[in-house]
């Protein structure tokens, strides 16, 4: 296989028809690495609003169990992408995320935004670090498969394409965005949990490094201090290198999923779909971040 054919095989395929099998070459073959860090900024980046990084810290889902939350939140999207809408564990994972949601008091404008994430930053990250940027064909499909979850989950006045979404996202960061102490908490729960899957002499650089690859308005919003030029230039530099390395490699040919991610540690022995999650009390309040909590099953 050249390294192009399977982005020509997308291009035969409809975006729309095919929505979610385009998403699946996508991450599971082309860009594996890139789109799970994608979907890591993606939701690192709600907590900056207020009300989703508050509600967060309220229920501890990302402060004291930072690692479960975030293997189900990975699990959970990778189930949906792996085995389709109509596929068993597909359904599953949709019921769970509905199950939750329901049990908790979250506005459609923040599931919405949550839903903007899931489509504008794999775009952006890609386009900035990948081996090659995404095609339009790509990115429409990206844009009709989360369309598909937002009417599963019930989600109201859903943008229409990749272009309303990034308007979506952009327009309720700028309004939204702010400071929280709460928040903070959960950003540096999770700062701290990507560090502790390196060595434990490693944490302050990593943290540098992760802050470096932060957009000026997240960094605002939680009071960081923004590393020097320097360092975000060598960091954004190195990443991109990267990208540029794995063009060079032969294509991938066998699928690699967010289940194979050596970062998903909370399940050595293997996970079922109905248990992944939180199952809330009814009546306690809640966030749409920790909400994406499932996957297919083993």
């Amino acid at each position: 296989m050249k390294r192009y054919e399977r982005l020509r095989q997308i291009r035969r395929m409809d975006p729309y028809r095919d929505a979610t099998e385009i998403v699946r070459l996508v991450s599971a073959y082309e860009f594996p690495w890139d789109y799970t860090r994608s979907l890591e900024l993606a939701l690192y980046r709600t907590y900056a609003v207020p009300s989703i990084g508050r509600l967060l810290a309220e229920t501890a889902e990302l402060t004291d169990r930072t690692q479960k939350r975030y293997d189900d939140t990975a699990l959970l999207l990778d189930a949906i992408v792996e085995h389709g809408f109509t596929g068993t564990p597909g359904r599953t994972a949709i019921r769970r995320i509905n199950q939750m949601h329901r049990s908790y008091d979250i506005s459609n404008e923040d599931m919405r935004y949550v839903l903007c994430t899931f489509v504008v930053m794999p775009r952006r990250w890609i386009d900035a670090y990948g081996w090659r940027r995404l095609s339009h064909h790509e990115t429409v499909a990206f844009s009709e498969h989360f369309r598909t979850l937002g009417r599963h989950m019930g989600i109201k006045e859903l943008p229409a394409d990749f272009e309303e979404f990034e308007a979506c996202l952009d327009g309720y960061e700028e309004a939204h965005f702010g400071w929280d102490e709460a928040a903070r908490r959960v950003s540096d729960a999770t700062l701290d949990l990507m560090a502790s899957w390196y060595p434990r002499p490693l944490a302050p650089l990593l943290r540098t490094a992760t802050l470096a690859l932060l957009d000026e308005p997240l960094l605002h919003a939680f009071r960081y201090t923004p590393p020097g030029p320097a360092a975000q230039t060598l960091v954004r530099r190195a990443v991109r290198t990267r990208g540029r390395l794995v063009r060079l490699l032969p294509p991938r040919r066998a699928p690699h999923f967010a289940r194979q991610n050596w970062e998903i540690k909370g399940y050595p022995d293997g996970y079922r779909l109905n248990d992944l999650g939180t199952h809330p009390v009814p009546g306690l309040r809640g966030c749409p971040v920790r909400h994406v909590g499932d996957s297919a099953s083993q």
